[in-house]
């Protein structure tokens, strides 16, 4: 039921992005139906769809009665105006309030008259009406554009909000503005940017016929994620735009609602606000120190600053003062005049250090045409150079490509255009990168090193965040446009290749890959290029089978990375040291690569090398570790646009959940990753998504499940993948006999062994000789097997799989009849499962404890304040502020495990509450 009152909004049909937040308006509304109230403020700039939000819940809210206000700049100066606005249609119902409230609030709904009484009876009055008005039917009540409303009436409905918690009554708040002050008590529901998905998808449904796809990341970078700026983006593109002919806008078209809003934003400034505002447009890299020495010398009142910034324009932090998208950097270079913008690039130049300075104010002098074009290209051109030596990519690439805009000459424009467009990949802006490659390829044509050029960046970009099959195509046809000009790009198109077959598990076109690259081998190869024939030759004697030509190899591989602070090396080193199961050395190299990724402005490596660090981490039994370098690589993944990358590190979190024996979990994040691994056609993940469900199966007693996951390990891909069928041997050896499939489990198991024997991984022959013990059965031989397994595994410190171990062997002495000897190493591996909050295994132990004899206590949560790794990861999350839900997103499980995890903690911890734990953390 919606009372009217002049508000009207239609319901969009979809709405793209948000649901994460429709869940909390939800849950919002459920606990109004159950006699809970709840207020919130939704948050966010203009365009980003807050009224929208609030539209969508319409169809779900015809069992309440719907109050509706809304602040309108024209009515802010008149006392009251929202409150009359939002409480017409129960002026009926202020009639009938006891006599004081009626008092107050009869002239405000009949008059619009402000009370001359004291604010606290109108505001007891406001509360008092809309909570009898909630006793008969649940109540919403929606203030859309609070910042533009008068303040009489925000502060009398945040004051109702505050005390309606026992009432049934939603209270939804949108805002522009975070003010505190203004909207002191309710909790707050940020709308972020529309992630590229989203954004894809809202530009497609405008669309019938779809987009070009380098037209559809051009927008979606331009719209920075604002809803309203990418409907209208794609409302206003041509015919020609669509159709490729011409390149898509670089700015909202003129007519758009988001520039006039943007627009009048920026004409209500004063003029100095207006003048710091347009320096930070004209200048992405403005900082504080810049702008104190710029208003010096001009007469600027700094004050200004936070006038600009209340506007949502600029955004300030100690040491910046910047634009806060590209969205609101672009409209304002359109719209700000001309003259204004030339002044601020003349007073930029005339503060800033020609030397220390060299690229912002070398961009000024162009912005200014204080030189001939050519002389300034070059200039830039310089200037990026320098910064390229410092890892600065980012500036980097903006310096090339405002060179190549002022370059003439075809092949000097593809090179600067091609510089910009590696360096803004290396910066870890993909996007970015395509829309230059997509400007340099015309002029690429009548040159093979410059079409290598583009194709080697281009194959790599696809590798990490496109079609694995595809990228190799590209990345091949690099390695031959290059070879000829630059030796060392070409073999390394070649290396990328070849990782490009892995991941679709074309291990057959490897091969073909790595003998083309032997051809190209030289007695005399420089280590650069030397590493990586190495890498070729280790990998293609692996995944054949012949583990002992391997190994020597990959120890040069792992040599060569001593001589190198690239990371791309040091992870080609992680990943061999890995094939060698050296996992100590493989985690230290993976570290090694992360770190110096970061040190030096690689963001483009990062996603990759958190793949190997979170591997070796597993190797070794360090959960946590591989885990958290996952959740971190997959949120990097996302951020600079590496969906690949995102696959990889979600399959490898569920096969760690699977591990564990948490079915849930595992599958999620399985599910989460799906659609990507068969669109996209990821091998790889896809086999690691076959391990990780039979490993659920498994620890669930289903072993002819898990081995028929295990015989192919190519689920959605149609190859086989050799290499993860192989790490997970010791899993189809142990399905395959508690299946009665003693042959096949032989056969396995040889494979195997002559991988852990060829490279004397540690803990790879501690699994070794537990499959031996399993196929043995009883008797002195498993007995002689599993007691060097536990050996091994504790000499390589790989607690988890020890537990397993101890487990297997207790279950083989307690049918021996050795129930003591079993005793003792079930508590042991009881132990360890309840400390890597494995429940599943812990309950299979305790099974077999009490079948040996000895009393268990019930599974009651242990007393002592330690909690597991995962529930130290949640209850940090809780102190942080986060909800169930946005712990569960973060964590890549479902609401219902961190409830879970939550009552274990407070069991704990001794603690009733989350306000109880955070005060503990703090």
């Amino acid at each position: 039921m919606v009372a009217t009152n002049g508000v009207t909004s239609s319901v969009p049909a979809v709405l793209r992005g948000r649901e994460k937040e429709l869940a909390t308006l939800h849950d919002a509304l459920t606990r109004a139906r159950n006699g809970y109230g709840t207020a919130l403020v939704v948050l966010a700039e203009s365009g980003m769809g807050k009224t929208t939000l609030l539209d969508a819940l319409r169809p779900v809210t015809t069992d309440f009665l719907t109050l509706e206000t809304a602040g309108i700049a024209t009515e802010a100066a008149l006392p009251l105006s929202g409150l009359h606005r939002l409480l017409q249609p129960l002026a009926d119902r202020v009639r009938m309030l006891p006599g004081s409230y009626a008092r107050t609030l009869v002239p405000v709904i009949a008059e619009g008259a402000v009370p001359s009484e004291d604010t606290f009876a109108l505001h007891a009055a406001v509360h008092r009406l809309l909570a009898d008005t909630a006793g008969a039917i649940p109540l919403l009540c929606r203030a859309d554009d609070v910042h533009r409303m008068d303040r009489l009436s925000v502060d009398a409905l945040t004051f109702a909000a505050r005390r309606l918690a026992g009432d049934p009554v939603v209270v939804l708040f949108t805002s522009r503005v975070d003010d505190g002050d203004l909207l002191s008590g309710i909790p707050r529901l940020p709308l972020s940017p529309l992630n590229l998905m989203a954004s894809q998808q809202v530009l497609l449904d405008r669309l019938d016929h779809g987009l070009p796809g380098g037209l559809v990341e051009d927008l979606v970078e331009l719209a920075s994620g604002n809803p309203l700026a990418l409907v209208e983006l794609a409302d206003a593109l041509t015919v020609e735009q669509l159709s490729g002919e011409v390149p898509g806008p670089d700015a909202l078209p003129s007519h758009s609602r988001m520039r006039g809003l943007l627009r009048r934003r920026f004409l209500r400034l004063s003029p100095d606000a207006r003048r710091l505002t347009t320096m930070a447009v004209v200048d992405d890299q403005l900082d504080t120190d810049t702008v104190v020495r710029t208003a010096t010398d001009a007469g600027i009142d700094l004050s200004a600053l936070e006038e600009a910034a209340s506007s949502g324009l600029i955004r300030l932090d100690s040491e910046r003062v910047e634009v806060p998208s590209p969205l609101i950097r672009s409209t304002l270079y359109a719209d700000v005049p001309l003259a204004e913008r030339q002044a601020a690039h003349r007073l930029l130049a005339g503060v800033l250090h020609p030397e220390q300075d060299r690229l912002r104010w070398t961009w000024q002098r162009v912005a200014l045409a204080e030189a001939p074009r050519h002389q300034l290209a070059d200039e830039l051109d310089a200037a990026a150079a320098a910064a390229r030596e410092t890892g600065d990519y980012a500036a980097s690439a903006r310096a090339y490509q405002r060179a190549a805009a002022l370059t003439a000459q075809p092949d000097a424009k593809a090179l600067r255009l091609i510089a910009a467009a590696t360096d803004s990949s290396f910066a870890g802006r993909s996007r970015h990168a395509r829309a230059l490659l997509r400007q340099a390829v015309p002029f690429t044509t009548t040159s093979p090193e410059l079409r290598g050029l583009a194709d080697l960046l281009q194959g790599e970009i696809e590798l990490r965040d496109g079609m694995p099959a595809i990228a190799n195509e590209v990345l091949l046809t690099a390695a031959t446009e290059l070879i000829d000009s630059n030796r060392t790009l070409a073999i390394t198109a070649l290396m990328l290749a070849g990782d490009a077959s892995c991941l679709t598990g074309n291990y057959q076109h490897y091969v073909e890959v790595a003998e083309r690259a032997a051809r190209l081998r030289r007695p005399d190869e420089p280590p650069s290029t030397g590493q990586m024939f190495d890498h070729f030759e280790g990998m293609t004697a692996t995944y054949a089978g012949r583990h002992a030509e391997a190994v020597a190899p990959l120890r040069r591989v792992i040599a060569a990375a001593e001589t190198t602070n690239h990371p791309m090396s040091t992870i080609w080193a992680s990943e061999a040291a890995y094939t060698l199961g050296d996992a100590v050395l493989a985690q230290e190299l993976a570290t090694k690569a992360v770190s110096t990724a970061r040190a030096h402005g690689f963001a483009v490596l990062l996603p990759w090398a958190m793949v190997y660090l979170s591997m070796s981490a597993m190797l070794h039994d360090r959960h946590i570790t591989a885990m958290t370098s996952s959740l971190d690589g997959m949120r990097v993944a996302a951020a600079i646009g590496q969906q690949n990358c995102v696959v990889d590190h979600l399959t490898i979190l569920a096969l760690l959940a699977a591990l564990l024996g948490d079915r849930e979990t595992a599958l999620l994040r399985l599910e989460s990753a799906a659609a990507g691994t068969r669109a996209r056609g990821l091998g790889r993940p896809s086999a690691l998504s076959s391990w990780a469900v039979a490993c659920v199966d498994l620890a669930d007693d289903r072993p002819a499940d898990a081995l028929d996951r295990l015989r192919l390990m190519a689920a959605g891909t149609g190859y086989v993948h050799p290499a993860i069928r192989a790490m997970a041997a010791p899993h189809f050896v142990e399905a395959a006999v508690r299946c009665g499939e003693g042959e096949k489990a032989e056969h396995a198991l040889e494979i195997f062994d002559q991988w852990a024997n060829s490279t004397g991984s540690t803990p790879r022959l501690a699994q070794s000789h537990r499959c031996h013990a399993l196929l043995a059965g009883n008797g002195a031989h498993a007995e002689e097997h599993f007691r060097e397994a536990i050996r091994l595994h504790r000499a390589s410190n790989t607690a988890f799989e020890l537990a397993k171990t101890e487990l297997f062997f207790a279950h083989q002495l307690r049918r021996s009849r050795k129930p003591r000897a079993a005793r003792e190493h079930l508590r042991d591996a009881l132990k360890i499962f309840q400390q890597y909050d494995a429940e599943l295994w812990a309950e299979r132990t305790r099974s077999e404890l009490r079948a040996a004899g000895e009393t268990v206590a019930a599974n009651r949560p242990r007393t002592a304040a330690q909690l597991t790794p995962q529930q130290e990861q949640i209850a940090a999350l809780v102190a942080e502020g986060a909800t169930n839900r946005e712990i569960a997103a973060q964590l890549v499980v479902s609401p219902r495990t961190v409830d879970h995890h939550l009552r274990n903690i407070f069991t704990k911890l001794g603690v009733r509450s989350r306000v109880e734990l955070t005060a503990l953390f703090r």
